[in-house]
């Protein structure tokens, strides 16, 4: 798997359009809130040109992309984190994703009606943003009590993770979001904080769904909120997308070449989601099969193999590599071994992106 992006947001937003246009599928899509309760799930491939070269230049006789896992988590709504519209239930689904695609409503539409009212994309991000700070505070307030007591122990790590606790309390009870701390703390004291549940510690990225004329003024007005925090927007129009879609490939191409538009939702969504995690993708090759990976950024060689293979991990001894573009400016594996383009690393190797990779280990 490469990686899971949750889709959430108000209902009536557009997300379940927006996951169908992503992923091809067929979610429920109704006028009213809570239509989607369990989260749908699509596993889409991530478009990768690079390996389609990879699988000419090596000859394998297929190519495996790697891929992106959406679910479309049911609308949020006010007093979700007391269980409202089910809240209890979408905030747990909202725990098992990588990263969170917040869908932000820019369109007016008189027949989709908006559960807050008017379109206000401020007063929706900040609704969202409030539900899911409620309910981190909630976790850290049952935190509390036992590790109070286990301090007893005199274990300097359980003092150490009561003082994190408190820093993440005090940026909650302001209206700031666990990653607001979590992004300042040293590697030790991240580690500390891997059984801890919270949802805004999430990596989040905006986006702005808009009709067809773009609606400058409500995206603006998400880019600034996107910039306070350092975060990304990504403008997509989920109704012209799922049009897109239920069009032949070649036509598809001609309308997106016609409206302008270089890349699909889909490809831009991704690419914003690798910047967001911080990932890369690398490659392996074989007669059989060319394939992709995903694995974050500045991962070592031995943690790349573990993607292909635990066994691989445990077992690494050393690997070739040869990064994509002097395998294609050499034409061959054996060419561009031959010029030196070719190096052996070992486990201290960080792995680049686009980097073709041959994994020695013993088993």
């Amino acid at each position: 798997m490469g990686f899971s992006l949750g889709i959430v947001g108000l209902p009536n937003v557009g997300k379940s359009t927006l996951f169908n246009a992503l992923s091809k599928a067929s979610a429920n899509v109704s006028n009213y809130p809570f239509c989607t309760i369990d989260p749908n799930v699509g596993v889409v491939e991530v478009p990768d040109e690079r390996l389609t070269e990879i699988r000419r230049i090596i000859g394998s006789q297929k190519a495996v992309p790697t891929v992106i896992e959406f679910k479309d988590i049911a609308g949020l709504v006010k007093g979700a984190h007391k269980g409202e519209g089910l809240g209890n239930q979408f905030l747990s689904h909202i725990r098992e994703v990588d990263a969170i695609a917040h869908v932000v409503r820019c369109f007016a539409a008189q027949d989709i009606v908006h559960v807050e009212g008017e379109v206000d994309p401020k007063r929706d991000i900040e609704l969202i943003e409030a539900e899911l700070i409620l309910a981190d505070l909630a976790v850290i307030d049952k935190k509390f009590e036992p590790v109070k007591k286990a301090i007893k122990t005199g274990d300097k790590n359980i003092l150490k993770y009561l003082h994190l606790l408190e820093k993440f309390k005090e940026a909650l009870d302001q209206g700031k979001p666990a990653r607001s701390v979590y992004s300042s703390l040293i590697e030790e004291d991240k580690k500390l904080l891997a059984d801890l549940p919270l949802l805004t510690l999430k990596p989040v990225l905006y986006v702005a769904n808009v009709d067809e004329s773009g609606n400058p003024d409500k995206v603006e007005i998400i880019r600034g909120i996107a910039e306070h925090e350092g975060a990304k927007v990504v403008p997509i129009c989920a109704k012209l997308e799922t049009e897109i879609n239920e069009l032949p490939e070649e036509d598809a191409k001609a309308y997106l070449k016609e409206l302008g538009i270089e890349e699909t939702a889909l490809k831009r969504l991704i690419r914003s989601g690798y910047e967001l995690l911080a990932l890369i993708t690398f490659f392996t090759a074989n007669q059989k099969e060319s394939r992709a990976w995903t694995v974050r950024a500045g991962a070592r060689a031995p943690e790349a193999a573990g993607k292909v293979h635990t066994d691989m991990e445990r077992g690494f001894i050393a690997a070739d590599v040869v990064h994509y573009t002097d395998l294609v400016a050499s034409g061959s594996f054996q060419t561009a071994r031959e010029k030196g383009m070719v190096h052996t690393e070992g486990k201290g190797y960080g792995v680049r992106d686009a980097d073709l990779i041959l994994i020695k280990f013993n088993i």
